[in-house]
């Protein structure tokens, strides 16, 4: 208990707990454990030690933050008064128990029923029990000497459902990298810092323009990610899990990303070839893929019941080895996309980079996509309220749209939402794209859009298809700023909009992590300050129009991204350190 930075005192009884739990400082974590107690070490810190949970417990010993101390205390002295003192135990220092027939596991149980949440991690192969006789207790001291948690602690460091990239060329060396920078006292938050500045070095590599630069610049973003990989591996090797962290390791991957992106465009303009059309692109097919899963699956979080045969028989292919790996890859994840830029980016263009990022992202789309509109039109289940309101938030709907919803309402339809989303971005997109550049007509298909839009999401987002409502709404906004900066032929305008379109995207990133983590959107103020996605699409059509000569189109989107970037920033800063920011990370496979 002392290797897990505990203070361990005995107590002869509960009643003596209680009053040694009492004198702690209400702003440390306590511990019980049974004194009986025999398991592994790596048990004991996956119990007591992970600072996400307010209170847990696993056999033999509970843990209780500062939050949920006078729920115990009230427990315990509750336990004094009908039992008695009951089974010795020792307070600052242990995990909740699930055997009713120890303190610790008592009080769990009476946690619970207060309505106190008590995590009960998944233990796998290590061993935590409290035997009765000697013959328990050698089985039990068998059963630890049989298993290295030490070799547990590092496979479930690494996430149990990887890329075939990931999970066979990173993760066999990273989980020891992340290893030795926890015995050296390096936090994840720094890693990810290294990641983020190593991938940002990659980009000035690649805006050099030069065969030496896109090799270093390919190296570079590879050794980004090992580190990327190690960030996640160390906060769950050490669990030193903690919402800055949340924050930094929700939005750095696409910072890198994106600012990459842009590297091998400043690199390419070096040697006369513009690709920022390219990138831009690439930055929008990417974004929109995962604003699909992000709205697939928070459709889906709380669905009540899943009777999909599209789910069923791809339940079915995980049984076959090698159909899993293929699907994984198909869909292009993190790892096998870096991978990719990493090496086509040492040995041919950025041209042939983004071409094959585009077709490889389109098809990952096509497939993805495919599969989760088979999977709504086959399954029933009934959605959730909490499910409509995500979706309502991810849309990102501004005041334009909340006029329009306050004079008229769409109708009821299955279909509805999704085919008026479409209507309306088809209308605008194609307007940005065949009616004459700079003309009024592109400004009257945006308050079209904007009308349709909402429309879309006036009644609750609970059909088989309206997940679809914010990828479409994204595709529209993203897809029609792109269009008008390129057929400006103003000289930066497509660079002005690769800008604007990060700091809108990093907006909709923010919405997503901070709906994971339970917190809810980003409020509404700010949504209305930076104008909801069809406030944005008017205003940036409107700009077309106007400044149809010179370079006033490229001074205002600058102006434009500049503004949104600084206060949506300012605002996610103010967030993600505050004390009701949710500590959100992956976990790595069971123990």
């Amino acid at each position: 208990m002392r290797s897990l930075g505990f203070e361990v005192t005995a107590a002869a009884d509960a009643s003596e707990a209680a009053e040694l739990l009492a004198a702690v400082p209400a702003s440390r974590r306590v511990a019980l454990v049974d004194p009986r107690f025999v398991g592994h070490v790596h048990a004991l810190r996956l119990g007591l030690t992970d600072p996400r949970f307010a209170a847990a417990t696993i056999p033999g010993a509970l843990t209780a933050q500062p939050e949920a101390r006078p729920a115990l205390l009230r427990a315990l002295r509750r336990a004094v008064a009908a039992v008695g003192a009951g089974s010795p135990v020792a307070p600052p220092g242990a995990a909740p128990v699930t055997e009713e027939r120890t303190v610790p596991g008592r009080l769990a149980v009476a946690l619970d029923a207060e309505g106190t949440a008590v995590q009960r991690p998944e233990l796998g192969s290590l061993t935590a029990t409290v035997p009765t006789g000697p013959e328990e207790r050698s089985a039990a001291e068998a059963a630890v000497s049989a298993v290295d948690d030490e070799a547990v602690r590092l496979r479930s460091a690494v996430k149990a459902h990887d890329g075939f990239f990931t999970t066979f060329f990173i993760s066999p060396y990273s989980r020891y990298i992340a290893r030795w920078c926890a015995r050296r006292g390096l936090t994840p938050n720094q890693v990810t810092t290294a990641s983020l500045i190593t991938a940002l070095i990659a980009a000035g590599s690649a805006a050099t323009g030069t065969r030496g630069g896109y090799i270093a610049a390919g190296v570079l973003l590879l050794f980004s990610f090992v580190l990327d990989c190690t960030d996640g591996q160390l906060a769950r090797y050490s669990l030193q899990y903690s919402t800055m962290g949340a924050w930094l390791d929700a939005t750095f991957d696409r910072a890198k990303e994106y600012a990459y992106y842009a590297g091998l465009a400043l690199g390419a303009a070096r040697g006369g070839d513009d690709v920022w059309v390219l990138a831009l692109g690439a930055m929008v097919l990417q974004a929109c893929r995962h604003v699909v899963d992000f709205s697939f699956n928070e459709a889906n979080h709380d669905a009540v019941s899943n009777t999909s045969p599209t789910a069923a028989l791809s339940d079915k292919l995980d049984s076959v080895g090698w159909t899993v790996w293929l699907r994984r890859m198909i869909v292009l994840p993190i790892g096998e996309r870096w991978a990719m830029i990493a090496v086509l980016t040492a040995v041919t263009t950025p041209r042939i980079v983004f071409y094959a990022l585009l077709i490889g992202c389109a098809l990952a789309a096509c497939y993805t996509t495919a599969g989760r509109l088979l999977r709504s039109l086959t399954r029933k289940a009934r959605r959730t309220d909490r499910a409509a309101r995500a979706l309502a938030d991810l849309a990102d709907s501004g005041p334009l749209a909340q006029a329009v919803a306050a004079v008229v309402r769409r109708p009821g339809g299955g279909f509805t939402a999704p085919l008026l989303a479409f209507a309306g971005a088809l209308v605008m997109v194609a307007a940005a794209l065949f009616t004459p550049y700079g003309g009024w007509l592109t400004v009257g298909a945006a308050a079209v859009y904007a009308v349709l839009s909402r429309l879309a999401v006036s009644r609750p987002l609970k059909g088989a298809l309206d997940w679809l409502v914010p990828p479409v709404f994204r595709a529209a906004e993203y897809c029609t700023v792109l269009v008008l900066a390129a057929r400006s032929d103003v000289p930066h305008a497509v660079p002005a909009a690769f800008g604007l379109v990060s700091a809108v995207a990093y907006h909709h990133y923010d919405t997503v992590y901070r709906i994971r983590g339970g917190t809810g959107a980003p409020p509404q103020w700010l949504v209305r300050t930076i104008g909801g996605h069809e406030g944005r699409t008017l205003v940036v059509a409107v700009l077309a129009a106007v400044l149809i000569h010179g370079s006033g189109f490229t001074t205002a989107l600058t102006a434009l991204a500049a503004a949104v970037a600084l206060v949506v920033l300012v605002e996610s800063i103010r967030f993600w350190v505050s004390s009701s920011a949710p500590a959100v990370h992956d976990e790595g496979e069971l123990a």
